[in-house]
């Protein structure tokens, strides 16, 4: 079957009906510690060993980024291509999975981006990975990263490709900095606590403590408040359409609320999509990056 992608990139909508809200605030200091520990408490457990860098990867060079509320992320830093001029470099965020980082390691994510002159920075998020115990909600920890990318390729234009949980978190962060230029948001859920719904119904008694007693904060989760202010030169959404959890019609409405581009791959499950269809995934991906050619500039 054909995958299901949206029209061509759109002018990116203005301020009228579809940005009527406000911008999300940032919570409060306790609502959000609060928030945070509920919804560690609600997540998949992890378990495994995170593989190692593949030797295939190399050159890369290990790495620290400075969290804001203290500790540090590890990450690792993948230089362009040899022989093709860098074009740009991309953060890589990854999805809720036992293997952290390592996971966008694997599946031709780097490969392409480094194929088309694109540094490459990949990183654990508090709680994942080799990084330390979390401490507030994750879009932080994206802040932290998107700092890092800018200190790594000054000048260079700056995009973002995030999977799953890092895709979700980066929403809200990049509402508040003009630093990346294109986004790719991959399996995207439009609400954490949704997605639970569908994939642990058991978790319902939680899911309504939530939702009713830390209402600021399950509207804070909600990225159609999001989308509409991402301060982003190109976004683009994909998705499986055999995804129970994020379904693809999910997909197309940030897409729509972004102004940016859906692509749903109809045999793709969770974390399937590039799998699945690499050349397509990867030949979207690559265009939205192209289609905005000069870096921002601006402060994160």
């Amino acid at each position: 079957m054909d995958a299901d992608v949206s029209s061509a990139f759109p002018t990116m909508l203005p301020f009228s009906e579809e940005r009527e809200q406000q911008q999300p605030e940032r919570l409060p200091d306790w609502q959000e510690a609060v928030a945070g520990r509920l919804f560690r408490a609600l997540a998949p457990r992890l378990r495994g060993r995170r593989p190692r860098v593949p030797r295939r990867l190399a050159p890369f060079y290990r790495c620290s980024v400075p969290r804001p509320l203290g500790g540090e992320l590890r990450a690792t830093w993948f230089p362009a291509g040899g022989g093709v001029p860098a074009r740009g470099a991309v953060l890589l965020a990854p999805p809720w999975h036992e293997w952290g980082q390592a996971f966008l390691h694997y599946y031709g994510r780097i490969e392409a981006l480094r194929a088309a002159g694109y540094h490459a920075l990949t990183f654990d998020p508090a709680g994942l990975g080799e990084s330390g115990a979390p401490v507030g909600l994750a879009d932080r920890d994206l802040e932290a990263a998107i700092l890092e990318l800018r200190r790594r390729a000054p000048g260079m234009p700056l995009h973002f490709w995030g999977v799953s949980f890092g895709g979700y978190w980066a929403h809200p962060a990049l509402t508040r900095t003009d630093a990346i230029c294109g986004a790719v948001f991959e399996d995207v859920a439009v609400h954490l606590i949704d997605w639970s719904k569908r994939m642990i119904p058991a978790g319902w008694p939680c899911y309504l403590f939530f939702q009713k007693v830390l209402r600021s904060a399950y509207r804070y989760l909600d990225l159609r408040r999001h989308a509409p202010h991402l301060r982003v030169g190109a976004a683009a959404y994909i998705g499986g359409g055999r995804d129970r959890g994020v379904p693809g019609t999910d997909t197309r409405e940030l897409a729509r609320l972004a102004g940016g581009r859906a692509l749903v791959i109809p045999e793709a499950d969770h974390l399937e999509a590039l799998r699945k269809a690499r050349d397509r995934v990867s030949s979207f991906v690559l265009e939205t990056f192209k289609s905005v050619s000069t870096a921002s500039g601006a402060s994160a």
